[in-house]
C-alpha cells in the first residue's frame, strides 16, 4: 500500500476540486449562454405565367410546395395571366422580366430554346424523362437538345378529334365526314371545325399524303400542299373542303363559338380538343361522346383525317434570380399527383405514364379518343410563317373561295409563304 504524503494528498484535493469547478463552469455556460439560433429562413420573390383555367390550379400547388419546404424557403410569388399560345411572343419581346415560370405549347419550344430564354434543367433529369416513357418517347425529344433537358412535360392532351352528341348519331354515322354532315344537316343541326385555324385544317392536306415540316434551321418549313405530281394534290384537298364548307350541316367555328354552339343546342359534333370535354360532357350528359376524326372524300375516295398532336410544358426563365427554387417548384407543378389534378379540374391529358393509366384518365371518352387518334397523330413542328398563311387560305376556302381566286395560284402563294424563313 502506497501512503501519500499530507502535502501531496492536499494537492491531489485542490485538483479535482478544480476539475470539477471547471466543469460546472462549463456545462453551466452551454445551457445558459451557448443557445442555439433560431435558422434564418430566406424568402424569394417567384413569378409565374398560366391561363385562366390554370390559375386556381397554380396556386394551390404553390401553396403545397410551400407547405412542404417551409423550414427551408419563404415563397412570395404572383401569377399573372399569360395564355400558352402567346407565350412566346411576350417572353421573346422582353426576356429578362419573363415570369421564372410559365407554360408554352410545343410548338413553341424550338424559337424559345434558340433564343437562350429557357433553363437548362439540371435536377432530377432523369426522373423527369422516365415519368413520361423514357427517352424515346415524343416528349422527351420535344423538351431534349444534345442530351439536355430545357422544359418540363406537363400535357400530352394538345390534339384533336371528333365529339358527338350520342342522341344523333349511329356508329355508321361517325366513320365519315360526309355521313356526320347528313345527320346534322337532316336535324336542322351543325358539324364545326374550325376553318380559320392552321392547326385543324392540317388534318385534310396530311391526309391526302401532303407535307409540312419545320426545316432544320427551324426558321422556315418544307411544305408540298401545292403539289401537282402527287397522288391526290392540293387541288384536289382544296376543293373536298370548298365542298365541306357549303355543305348545309358545316360550320366554320372557333373554341369559344363551338363551346356555346354545343351549349345552345346548335352543334351535335366538331372537331376540337380535350381542354372543352368538361364543358362539353355537362352539355350533353350522358349523350357525351368521342372518337377519332372519320375520314372524308377526296376524289371518290375515303381518306382518313390525320391531326396534329402536342404536349404542353412548363419552362423556367433562363434570367430567373432563383434557378433551384424554380426547377423544384417546376418539377412539382408538373409531377404524378398534379397531372391527375389538372385532369379532374380541366380536363387535360397527363403526360406522366402513370397518371395517363389511371383509372380515372381511362375512363374519360375524350382521353380515348386521343388515345385512338394518335396512331394518325403528328408531332407538331412547324415554323411561325405556317400559321398566317394557312389561316389566310383556310378564311377563303371557309368562304368557299367567294372571290373566285385560282386555286393553285392560291396554294403557291400560301406555300411561297410559309417556307419563307422568319427573321431571327
Amino acid at each position: 500500500m502506497i501512503k501519500k504524503s499530507g502535502k501531496t494528498l492536499k494537492k491531489y484535493i485542490k485538483k479535482i476540486i478544480c476539475i470539477s469547478t471547471c466543469t460546472a463552469l462549463t456545462m453551466g455556460c452551454l445551457g445558459g449562454c451557448g443557445k442555439k439560433k433560431k435558422k434564418e429562413i430566406p424568402t424569394i420573390q417567384l413569378s409565374l405565367w398560366g391561363d385562366e383555367r390554370s390559375v386556381p390550379l397554380l396556386e394551390d400547388a404553390v401553396s403545397e410546395f410551400q407547405e412542404l419546404h417551409k423550414d427551408e424557403v419563404k415563397i412570395e410569388y404572383t401569377i399573372s395571366l399569360e395564355g400558352e399560345d402567346t407565350c412566346k411572343e411576350t417572353v421573346l419581346g422582353d426576356p429578362e422580366h419573363a415570369a421564372d415560370i410559365y407554360a408554352f405549347a410545343d410548338d413553341q419550344f424550338d424559337e424559345l430554346y434558340r433564343a437562350g430564354t429557357l433553363l437548362e434543367i439540371t435536377e432530377d433529369t432523369d426522373e423527369i424523362i422516365d415519368a413520361v416513357g423514357g427517352s424515346d418517347s415524343g416528349v422527351a425529344e420535344v423538351v431534349t437538345r444534345d442530351g439536355k433537358i430545357y422544359a418540363y412535360p406537363m400535357t400530352a392532351g394538345n390534339g384533336y378529334f371528333l365529339y358527338y352528341n350520342k342522341a344523333y348519331f349511329s356508329e355508321d354515322d361517325l366513320k365519315t365526314l360526309d355521313g356526320i354532315l347528313d345527320v346534322a344537316a337532316k336535324n336542322d343541326k351543325k358539324f364545326t371545325m374550325d376553318f380559320s385555324n392552321g392547326w385543324y385544317i392540317y388534318s385534310f392536306f396530311k391526309g391526302a399524303g401532303l407535307e409540312l415540316n419545320m426545316s432544320e434551321d427551324g426558321l422556315s418549313n418544307y411544305c408540298n400542299w401545292n403539289a401537282t405530281d402527287t397522288k391526290y394534290t392540293g387541288v384536289d384537298v382544296v376543293e373536298a373542303m370548298i365542298d365541306i364548307a357549303g355543305h348545309p350541316g358545316f360550320v366554320s367555328y372557333g373554341d369559344d363559338d363551338f363551346v356555346k354552339g354545343v351549349q345552345s343546342g346548335e352543334i351535335i359534333a366538331g372537331v376540337n380538343g380535350a381542354w372543352n370535354a368538361g364543358k362539353i360532357e355537362e352539355a350533353w350528359g350522358e349523350d357525351y361522346g368521342a372518337v377519332k376524326l372519320p375520314t372524308y372524300t377526296l376524289k371518290g375516295k375515303q381518306v382518313q383525317m390525320c391531326s396534329f398532336a402536342g404536349y404542353k410544358l412548363i419552362g423556367v426563365s433562363a434570367y430567373t434570380k432563383y434557378p433551384e427554387w424554380s426547377m423544384k417548384l417546376a418539377e412539382y407543378i408538373t409531377n404524378e399527383e398534379n397531372q391527375l389534378k389538372r385532369f379532374e379540374a380541366i380536363g387535360e391529358c397527363p403526360v406522366n405514364v402513370k397518371a395517363a393509366s389511371s383509372d380515372k384518365v381511362l375512363e374519360a371518352p375524350a382521353i380515348a379518343a386521343l388515345a385512338e387518334q394518335s396512331v394518325y397523330g403528328n408531332v407538331q413542328r412547324v415554323a411561325q410563317p405556317y400559321w398566317d398563311a394557312a389561316g389566310k387560305l383556310g378564311i377563303t376556302i371557309a368562304g368557299q373561295n367567294s372571290g373566285n381566286r385560282d386555286l393553285q395560284e392560291l396554294l403557291d402563294e400560301m406555300v411561297e409563304q410559309t417556307t419563307k424563313p422568319v427573321e431571327e
